[in-house]
């Protein structure tokens, strides 16, 4: 049978375009359909300008801290409007880069919305103009993302996603941010570093749930009495309802109100599969609603696959980008390759800031018969001057058997780019005597990683 494309790739995030781009200098023809701007959540409305709006949360602190320092510095003013803006040109910019990177690549795609009409046909819609085309591909790659999931709660249509916090028009006054993933941690760091009176409610007893306990705690206790941050442990909101002017009112479970600008649910997100994608079943997913893929990202349909956060993997870009190299190994260079997802290093842009890599105490103590724990808290060097409260901490988790680092936790500032090096060294195996034997970087935060001895006793 004679198709129009060898592979097209239903969704332009950072997993359909890194397929569709490897895949076309090969020789093969390739079509990809992205309905909303070429990028996906991490590029438009999600990990990039999370992290620039991340940086500019940290302006205030910064300024207040050179005092230490000898400086007389201080903040005149700030203007959401012109931080939204030149996120705007700096994501702008980054969607450009990636049209001239499928363009280059010799990808034909389409600005549509796509769905499946039969395993091997796609109909798409213009988003412009809505006038329909439909295509055939011998192979399908399902890239659609995930959508953010909202509590049914009255009055919900009164809130916003993530997707929306990234535009709103002025910082409100008070914000209430609802959740305790990464997301809620966050924004929450974002609004309240930013002078927006914040208020955090989360219905468990700490934030980041699945992360290590040691981690947690320490990152709850530094959330306390941070100035314009507001916690709300062990409670969820109720409803939502219109105030007078642009407020709304927010009604806790136990019956107590708040007043806020705007309100943000972070409550998590949920694989973007609409049924026009599954082809009545055809294509299984789970109870999840994500697609159910094998380990090389192939479907119930054999010339279907799908990566990224469609699937209910981990649903972080890099692993979506692992995820799509694989496939093409897999489905054109008659290469079968699985992605390796364990010991996958991940960041919190928080405030404080938060990374791991591996397994988790609880997680370590389940899988082997006995472990060493060695953490440490301190103060960074650059807050002894400053007089800034704030402190750091790293956490190793050791299996005693085999002396192999299983998790590095940390928290505190640069955490993420700390991190990055670390995790080569656990996805390598390396024991606690490498680390022993590797000789620290005076003065830096991160030789304590390599200078701690001697474990703790719990």
């Amino acid at each position: 049978m004679s198709f129009d494309y060898d592979l097209f790739v239903i969704g332009g995030g950072s997993g359909g375009v890194r397929a569709a781009r490897f895949t076309a200098p090969k020789g093969y023809r390739v079509g990809l359909a992205e309905e909303y701007r070429m990028g996906g959540t991490c590029v438009i409305r999600g990990c990039v300008p999370k992290k620039l709006l991340s940086y500019a949360a940290h302006g205030f602190e910064d300024v207040a801290d050179l005092a230490g320092f000898g400086f007389e510095a201080s903040v005149t003013g700030f203007s959401w409007p012109a931080l939204i803006a030149a996120k705007d040109k700096e994501i702008a910019r980054l969607e450009g880069a990636y049209q001239n990177t499928l363009n280059n690549a010799g990808v034909e795609w389409f600005k549509a919305r796509a769905r499946l009409d039969d395993p091997h046909t796609v109909v798409m819609t213009d988003t412009e103009t809505g006038e329909e085309s439909r295509v055939t591909a011998a192979k399908i790659l399902l890239a659609t993302g995930g959508t953010p999931s909202l509590p049914d709660i009255p009055g919900k249509e009164l809130a916003i996603s993530s997707n929306e916090a990234f535009d709103l028009p002025e910082l409100p006054k008070r914000v209430v941010v609802y959740g305790g993933g990464y997301i809620a941690v966050e924004f929450a760091g974002i609004f309240s570093g930013l002078g927006a009176e914040t208020h955090l409610i989360y219905r468990g007893d700490k934030p980041l749930r699945g992360f290590d306990e040691d981690l947690r705690q320490f990152f709850l206790e530094q959330l306390e009495g941070r100035e314009n941050l507001h916690l709300h442990m062990g409670r969820s909101i109720a409803g939502l309802a219109e105030n007078r002017g642009d407020d709304l009112t927010v009604t806790l479970d136990d019956g107590s109100t708040l007043s806020a600008g705007a309100a943000m649910f972070a409550t998590g997100r949920r694989p973007n599969t609409p049924e026009s994608l599954t082809l009545g079943g055809q294509i299984e997913t789970n109870a999840a609603s994500a697609v159910v893929v094998d380990a090389y990202s192939r479907t119930s349909l054999p010339h279907v696959f799908a990566v990224g956060d469609v699937t209910g993997r981990l649903a972080l870009t890099p692993v979506a980008l692992h995820e799509a190299m694989a496939f093409v190994k897999t489905a054109f260079d008659d290469r079968p390759t699985a992605m390796d997802h364990s010991d996958v290093a991940t960041a919190v842009f928080s405030n404080p800031e938060i990374a791991t890599c591996g397994l988790t105490e609880a997680e370590a103590r389940d899988r082997f018969e006995a472990v060493d724990i060695y953490r440490s808290s301190f103060r960074p060097m650059r807050n002894t001057l400053s007089g800034n409260p704030s402190r750091s901490f790293m956490k190793l988790v050791v299996d005693r058997a085999s002396d192999r680092v299983v998790g590095v936790h940390l928290a505190g500032r640069d955490s993420a780019e700390m991190m990055q090096g670390f995790a080569v060294a656990v996805k390598m195996g390396a024991r606690k005597a490498d680390f022993d034997a590797t000789v620290g970087i005076h003065p830096t935060g991160a030789e304590e990683l390599v200078t701690m001895r001697t474990p703790v006793q719990d």
